[in-house]
Formats: C-alpha cells, structure tokens, sequence
C-alpha cells in the first residue's frame, strides 16, 4: 500500500511539471476585420416593410434552414444574402403580385452564421455566444459574459481557433487580465472562435 502511495504522489508531481501543451495566445496576434456588409444568418428577426402595401410589410424569422415565409412569400432564401440583396429578391417575387413593389429588409437580432461567432463556454458568469465585432479583444469578450465565476480557473482557459493548417488551441491567461490588469495577457479575438474556460481544483 505504501509502495502504491509514493508511485502515486510521484506521478502526481510529474504531471504538476508538465509543461503547458498550448502556446499561449499572443497580445500582438492578428485583427481580424470584416470588410464586408452584414450577411443574414438563421434565427435572424427580419422586418419586411414595402412601401404603400401595409398589408404584406411584416416581421418574420429566418427558419433554421434559411428560408422565410411571409404573405404573398413562400420558401424564400434569406441565409448569406446581404439585406439589400434579400431586398431585391423579395421585389422580383412580390412583382407577380404588386405593381413595382418597392421593398426594404431591417434585420434585428443579429445571429451572425457561425463562422462570424464567438461561443464562451465553461466558467463565464453568463456563458453565450456572441456576435464577432471589428478589433474584438478578450477583454471585450469577458466584459461580454460578465466575467468569471468564483469558480473558474482563468489561467488554464483555451482557445479554440479553426486556421488554415488546422484546428489550434491556445492558452490564455483571463485571471491575470481581469484580476491583476495584465494588459499582455489580452489578445485580439477571431471570427469562429471556442473560449474554454475551465474550473478551479480545490
């Protein structure tokens, strides 16, 4: 019992001297900058105003699979289109119906597709996803979800991040940012990133 005792505690040790398997995420990493106009996503709340016709302007959801119905509207696609391109679509199909119709799209919500997400998970006071914004940082994301529990383990949180040769994971440091105001330890963020957060052992 007592041979199986130290093999145990040695092997413990070992592991606590293991170094971090993950580079850590750097400060001076790349921002990323969308370039390009807002494209609707599933669960995005569209409103459908066209102009003189009260009757058929109206509020809708794109369904998971990136259609919306609406009056006069069946099955059109929603998904990846910029508003102003759904706009147009919407126009040549309300046309067998309405004299020029003049149609405006208004998206709320703002899902974003999952490429343009960033999800918290683990040990964030409000773990959710977010919409990535130009030159998002993590301190802008642990403002987001309110910062870390009383559980968490900061230090020892990951990222995921999907890159050319592959899926990464990095270290970062969120209890040195937020609780000792390491600016190093902030980094810039990515469109499609995973933050990891895991709980302390006590």
């Amino acid at each position: 019992m007592r041979l199986f005792i130290i093999l145990f505690a040695a092997m413990l040790f070992a592991g606590c001297a293991t170094k971090d398997p993950y580079p850590e995420l750097s400060s001076e990493g790349k921002v990323t900058k969308h370039g390009s106009r807002y494209r609707i996503a599933p669960g995005d709340t569209l409103q459908i105003f066209v102009w003189r016709n009260p009757d058929v302007s109206t509020s809708v959801p794109v369904r998971p699979d990136g259609y919306l119905t609406a009056p006069l509207l069946e099955d059109v696609l929603a998904a990846g289109k910029t508003p102003t391109e759904l706009a147009r679509d919407l126009e040549k199909a309300l046309s067998v119906y309405i004299r020029d119709p003049l149609v405006t799209v208004i998206v709320g919500g703002f899902v974003g597709n999952y490429n343009d997400q960033i999800r918290v998970v683990g040990e964030a006071t409000q773990p959710q996803t977010l919409l990535y914004r130009d030159d998002m940082s993590l301190l802008d994301v642990m403002i987001s979800v309110g910062g870390l529990t009383e559980f968490a383990d900061g230090d020892k949180a990951v990222v995921i991040r999907r890159e050319k040769d592959g899926i990464k994971q990095y270290r970062v440091r969120l209890e040195s940012l937020l609780k000792k105001g390491d600016i190093s330890a902030n980094a810039p963020m990515q469109p499609g990133d995973v933050l990891i957060i895991p709980e302390a052992w006590f």
